[in-house]
């Protein structure tokens, strides 16, 4: 029996999570499109292209962020669209609290994360 495509788009948002929860930088990279466009809208000068561009971003929050755990807060998938809610939480290598909140919209392809617009912002504590 073959898996609807709105729970299979919901998978790659699953191990995502998982991904960035034990540190796995393949297991993450492989989440995306090798031709994935990230945007953030609020903050351009931070979008990327191509899923080598993801590794060497993750790559540095993981050395920065040891101990980062993510949590999918909550999600929609209609189609190859999703919508997310995440919480990115640790501690920076420097002592200070690395939390961020915010919401992604993702477009999905072949069990990947084609392109997403992330909105994450610091949570001011």
């Amino acid at each position: 029996m073959n898996t609807p495509p709105h729970q299979s788009n919901l998978s790659v948002l699953l191990k995502m999570e998982a991904a960035i929860d034990a540190h796995d930088i393949d297991a993450l990279v492989n989440c995306f499109a090798n031709d994935f466009v990230g945007e953030q809208p609020v903050h351009p000068e931070r979008n990327v292209t191509g899923a080598e561009q993801v590794r060497k971003n993750w790559t540095g929050i993981f050395a920065q962020v040891p101990d980062i755990q993510a949590k999918l807060v909550t999600h929609t998938i209609a189609g190859d669209i999703g919508w997310s809610e995440w919480h990115w939480q640790g501690n920076q290598t420097n002592g200070t609290a690395f939390n961020l909140r915010g919401a992604v919209v993702t477009g999905l392809r072949e069990n990947t994360i084609a392109w997403a617009r992330l909105y994450m912002e610091p949570v001011q504590i």
